[in-house]
């Protein structure tokens, strides 16, 4: 079985609050990159193998992938696998990639072995694997709020405009990248704003992760000025980072 684990961007991202639990609420809109991917191939083994190929090769054995397969072992009892990654999409990019594959290990799974799990129990057995995991069960347009893991749909379809994106080659570790945040209200929400005509996001929409980034990085900055430069309706950072973003008309 070969599968193809697409990243995500962030159309804006909040940081609300920091919660008790050391988490924190956020409001943001995911939006799916289906050309920008990952292949995962899964076949039925004798013996559990997990090899990974393509760009940032120092990935642990504890490959989310890995933990995506155990949770469905030790609840199914599912005979062993061969997995093989191979990557594409960066790592601390904030594109969401190993998010991604460990959720698409779980539907893989889900339906190599016939075992019907329904998609209430898929969104469970993908949040034990992260926050932002549960919104590639559906893998569609969210309004995102919590730590990531409250899913809201929302009316938002850009296949009209061309998304380009730059990656940096720059890691950036989430952890990392919130101790630098400081926590606030926005002055407006972000479901308002998508809903707002797209070339308006340029003066409403933001990621609170952008000026922290910005001061370390500062080529993140050159790059989403060249994006305005060469003609998109709205560049960002996505996520925590690196990768920046452009929207174009087509």
């Amino acid at each position: 079985m070969i599968l193809y684990s697409n990243a995500k961007i962030n159309l804006g991202l909040n940081i609300l609050e920091r919660r008790q639990d050391n988490y924190h609420n956020i409001s943001s809109i995911f939006y799916p990159l289906y050309n920008t991917y990952d292949i995962l191939e899964i076949k039925p083994s004798d013996y559990f193998s997990l090899s990974i190929s393509g760009t940032n090769l120092n990935l642990t054995k504890d490959n989310i992938c890995k933990q995506a397969f155990l949770i469905l072992k030790e609840r199914y009892n599912i005979p062993n696998v061969k997995i093989h990654l191979h990557k594409m999409i960066p790592i601390g990019a904030g594109l969401g990639g190993g998010s991604s594959n460990g959720v698409c290990m779980l539907k893989g799974l889900n339906k190599l072995f016939n075992l019907n799990i329904t998609k209430e129990k898929l969104y469970e057995y993908s949040l034990s694997l992260g926050a932002d995991c549960p919104f590639f069960i559906d893998n569609t347009p969210k309004y995102v709020k919590g730590i990531g893991d409250k899913l809201s749909e929302i009316n938002l379809d850009l296949s009209d405009y061309l998304i380009k994106i730059v990656d940096p080659n720059i890691y950036v570790s989430t952890v990392q990248a919130y101790k630098l945040v400081n926590p606030k209200k926005p002055v407006s929400e972000i479901l308002k704003i998508i809903k707002k005509p797209i070339n308006e996001w340029k003066d409403y929409l933001e990621n609170d992760f952008e000026k922290p980034m910005f001061n370390l990085y500062p080529e993140l900055l050159e790059y989403k000025n060249k994006f305005y430069e060469e003609g998109a309706i709205y560049s960002s950072m996505s996520g925590s980072g690196s990768v920046v973003f452009g929207i174009f008309k087509k």
